[in-house]
């Protein structure tokens, strides 16, 4: 392909040539080859067919999702660990009829022409090396959040998705949810006076993750694979399935794994993107194990006359304001507090509220519907990048353990060599082809 200096080329078949390698495994592990499967068209009238790249989790939720929609084909299931396949395939064929395809390397799903659009629900530390990917294949996205791992991922996978022309969608489910849209509205109408401050938080009991040592890979696991571009280390299992969440390597702690999407309703109330400074201070306090990342972490995003103020405690059982994962906005006339249950209006005479909506279902719809249209989606990659990078310099004022100078524009922190030399991390070949 074509390169330019955001976009690198990349061969994408010599790739695959270790995935055709492993056909014949797979398919004595009942994993089901490539061949022999009709695919779906994505022209007028038929079906999309969407491949799901990672299916433990939230992708086995948007995976059987999608094949309830009549208008699309889960053609291909990912994950590798083929044990987690045989279970979603079979509550997928229970919604749309046709079993879909099962492969461990989403590479397979790349190069093939007739799959439309794929669905990363994979670890943070492969978001962007996959979209990137998949952009280049000619497929749309929908990926997860956070879109990214670090900050310096998300420019390039715009420039990616820009020069293929491709529609992605964050996964930032509340910018489809009609009680999220009119809280915004609510707060945007001037009703709450001037909104000088929001505050988000997430405020829950985990459980201890203990500590556990490194062991063989378990059976039907292509850890190589699901390392991909992050540092080669001995497999441990509290750094695999969900507890990846908590180690720099991969995950992005509570702040990228719930914090996103409510930063998001934050900022989208604020009208806010990029802040000027970021100041952060939390610890590991209460959890004596493996885990890396804060469990308890309070975050300040400045902007010119207001602010955004970020908390998480997840070994509290007493949340903020009587929700426990909330966004508020405080008014000189009002308060507005929003979660998925819906939104009520605090220190007015008249009392104003709002049922929860539906999020899930309309953002895949939207993100189909786009597909089909070219339109831009409710939540394009460029809003993901925003929401997602208020997450990474909130962990990067943590663990440099001083406030970020950012500048607004553009999201790039500024007299601060040794915090920007963390905006970015170093592929491990083969991966570093993808040049970030």
């Amino acid at each position: 392909m074509p390169s330019t200096p955001h976009d690198p080329p990349i061969n994408r078949r010599r790739f695959l040539g270790a995935s055709a390698a492993n056909a014949a495994g797979m398919a004595a592990a009942g994993v089901v080859g490539w061949g022999g499967v009709a695919q779906a068209k994505s022209s007028p009238g038929e079906k999309i067919a969407v491949g799901v790249i990672g299916v433990r989790g939230q992708g086995k939720t948007l995976a059987t999702a999608l094949a309830g929609f009549p208008d699309v084909q889960v053609a291909a299931l990912c994950d590798v660990d083929e044990s987690l396949l045989p279970v979603v395939s079979r509550e997928v064929e229970s919604q749309q009829g046709p079993a879909p395809i099962l492969v461990k390397d989403f590479r397979r799903l790349l190069d093939d022409p007739q799959v439309d659009a794929v669905v990363i629900a994979t670890p943070d530390h492969w978001h962007a090396a996959m979209t990137i990917l998949a952009c280049q294949a000619g497929k749309d996205v929908y990926v997860e959040k956070p879109v990214s791992h670090t900050l310096a991922e998300g420019p390039a996978m715009i420039a990616a998705a820009t020069r293929h022309q491709r529609v992605v969608q964050s996964g930032l489910q509340q910018r489809s949810g009609t009680h999220f849209q009119s809280a915004v509205d609510f707060v945007q109408s001037g009703r709450l006076g001037t909104v000088h401050l929001a505050k988000a938080w997430t405020i829950h009991q985990r459980k201890s993750i203990g500590y556990r040592k490194n062991t063989e890979v378990p059976a039907g696991v292509d850890y190589e694979l699901w390392l991909g571009p992050a540092q080669s280390r001995p497999f441990n299992p509290n750094r695999f399935h969900y507890n990846w969440h908590w180690f720099w390597d991969y995950g992005t702690g509570e702040l990228g794994n719930w914090g996103v999407h409510l930063l998001d309703v934050a900022r989208w109330g604020l009208g806010v993107e990029f802040p000027s400074q970021v100041s952060a201070v939390g610890g590991k306090f209460h959890f004596q194990d493996d885990q890396q990342t804060p469990d308890t972490l309070t975050v300040n995003y400045t902007y010119p006359g207001r602010m955004i103020c970020w908390e998480h405690r997840l070994w509290s059982p007493h949340g903020q304001e009587g929700r426990s994962a909330a966004v508020a906005f405080y008014g000189d006339r009002g308060t507005l507090i929003v979660d998925r249950g819906g939104w009520k209006v605090y220190g007015q005479k008249d009392s104003v509220t709002a049922e929860g909506s539906e999020l899930l279902e309309p953002h895949l719809r939207n993100f189909i519907d786009c597909v089909r249209s070219r339109n831009v989606p409710v939540c394009p990659l460029e809003v993901g990048h925003v929401s997602s990078s208020l997450c990474h310099l909130g962990n990067l004022a943590y663990r440099m353990g001083r406030s970020l100078d950012v500048q607004p524009q553009t999201g790039v922190i500024v007299n601060d060599v040794a915090a920007a030399a963390l905006t970015r991390t170093d592929y491990r070949a083969p991966w570093n082809a993808i040049s970030i």
